[in-house]
């Protein structure tokens, strides 16, 4: 196998068309460079140069061999840079999942715009899924990272940072008595039929929203049950029941759906977390943990102020 070493000895003789030239400019003695060269054609059974009185002239086989060279020169140059950006977190693949509710709050959508704008490099892989389905992911490294609403699963071996809380709302239909009241107390809702996304794919806003229903002195009748929580605001809609939701569902903008704030439920909220693998994260996690994180903190920050 050839080193680069000597690729890059031919192209400078080559360029320089002087020996002496050539070694100056690559640091080295005459003696050592010209002896490269020599194993070089002797390796490769052909003249690369032809002696002259004054320099060396590339020969016509030696043209072939020295743009091959300049070619396989170029791509070492890029692997190496390659490696450098893996390394910095500026190249490679970034699996990144989220929970149905998490996908509509502005900020999660923002932060996987940010990071792939301003890492082009990086192929961002996104897949939605249940809480549990997305912890599975990172620890079978299906994921890399996740958004998800939930600690109520098994989190062995991942990192969660609490990045935001957002307040709940309650969905009503459009022609719901409480529809258009501004606010509503969530013993208000004590007689509806509720429509609520199954408990496994999201087990801890259920179980927030059933905690809070009993504080309110009520268990709540549950009619309904959907896989997704956008699938849950169309049985709403449908006037099959009411629902508790994160307030950015509010996006969606589900024609029949009415959204009304509720008071009295302090610490009734839908928490928003990042979660990582505790071993084995790459520069590439850690980078986009760091940003996501110093992001949150920035804009409570900013709330508060």
């Amino acid at each position: 196998m050839i080193e680069l070493r000597r690729l890059r000895y031919l192209v400078t003789v080559a360029d320089e068309g002087h020996i002496t030239r050539a070694a100056e400019r690559l640091g080295i003695q005459q003696p050592p460079l010209t002896r490269a060269i020599r194993q070089l054609e002797e390796e490769l059974g052909v003249a690369l140069f032809e002696r002259l009185p004054r320099g060396v002239k590339v020969t016509e086989a030696g043209r072939v061999v020295v743009e091959e060279a300049r070619e396989v020169l170029a791509r070492a140059e890029r692997i190496k840079e390659t490696a450098q950006r893996a390394a910095r977190g500026e190249q490679g693949r970034l699996a990144v999942g989220y929970t149905s509710s998490a996908a509509f709050h502005p900020f999660v959508t923002q932060q996987i715009r940010a990071f792939r704008d301003t890492r082009p490099g990086v192929l961002l892989a996104l897949a939605e899924d249940g809480t549990p389905e997305l912890t599975n992911g990172l620890k079978e490294e299906r994921l890399d990272a996740a958004f998800i609403r939930s600690t109520a699963t098994d989190i062995a071996g991942l990192t969660l940072d609490l990045l935001l809380e957002e307040k709940m709302v309650a969905a009503v239909p459009a022609g719901h008595r409480l529809a258009h009241g501004g606010k509503a107390a969530l013993a208000d809702l004590a007689e509806e039929t509720f429509v609520f996304y199954r408990r496994p794919s999201g087990p801890g806003l259920y179980d927030a929203i059933m905690a809070a229903c009993l504080a309110a002195g009520f268990s709540p009748n549950v009619g309904q049950e959907a896989p997704r929580m956008a699938s849950t605001l169309s049985l709403v809609a449908s006037g099959l029941g009411v629902s508790i939701t994160p307030a950015s569902m509010q996006r969606m903008n589900v024609e029949g759906v009415s959204f009304v704030r509720l008071k009295g439920t302090r610490g009734l909220t839908a928490p928003l977390l990042l979660a990582t693998r505790k071993r084995d994260r790459s520069t590439l996690v850690d980078r986009f943990r760091r940003e996501v994180r110093a992001a949150a903190e920035a804009l409570k920050k900013d709330e508060g102020d």
